[in-house]
């Protein structure tokens, strides 16, 4: 599957555009809001950002790729499996907003161990604030994360927060890309 921009420009703005007032996970007031899962748990959707993602960690190929529950998971599950398709290894993670009280009571889940070069994936950043969670439980876990990704970035510090602290954000889209700003 070749990842198509336009198209995912395209069910972005169909599905997960709104326009209102909405109080963002970071707290922000907003006059709109990206419900990404719409397009993330859709099939042409998580085809496409699948797609995305593996084409842009194509140059620096990771063990895994994962990221804060729920947000992150079907992102991981799309690019998990057209890697799979690619004939590429690849392997996901969930990294848990707290602990389980029973068995391992693990923050990270999944098929990774200590050692393993991951990328953090997110659906919409603007302060980066879930996605630096998940970077701080991947590290405590013992991954080694090269970078993070995401489907838009907002253009409202995540960027610059990622950077901070000395990695680097791509996404497959911004809100420019979706005529806002």
């Amino acid at each position: 599957m070749q990842y198509d921009r336009d198209r995912l420009i395209e069910l972005i703005k169909e599905k997960a555009l709104e326009f209102g007032q909405f109080t963002l996970a970071s707290g922000k007031q907003a006059s709109f809001y990206l419900d990404c899962r719409r397009v993330t748990l859709d099939a042409q959707g998580a085809n496409q950002i699948g797609a995305g993602m593996l084409e842009m960690m194509a140059d620096d190929f990771p063990d895994a790729v994962g990221g804060m529950a729920i947000g992150a998971d079907p992102i991981t599950a799309a690019t998990i499996t057209l890697a799979g398709q690619q004939g590429k290894s690849l392997s996901g993670f969930i990294v848990r907003k707290e602990s389980k009280a029973h068995g391992k009571g693990r923050m990270v889940e999944g098929p990774v161990a200590s050692g393993h070069r991951v990328v953090i994936v997110e659906d919409v950043v603007t302060t980066g604030g879930s996605a630096l969670k998940a970077i701080e439980h991947a590290a405590a876990f013992g991954l080694k994360v090269i970078g993070v990704m995401a489907v838009v970035d907002r253009l409202e510090g995540g960027a610059e927060a990622f950077a901070d602290k000395g990695y680097a954000l791509r996404t497959l889209l911004t809100i420019r890309d979706l005529g806002i700003q």
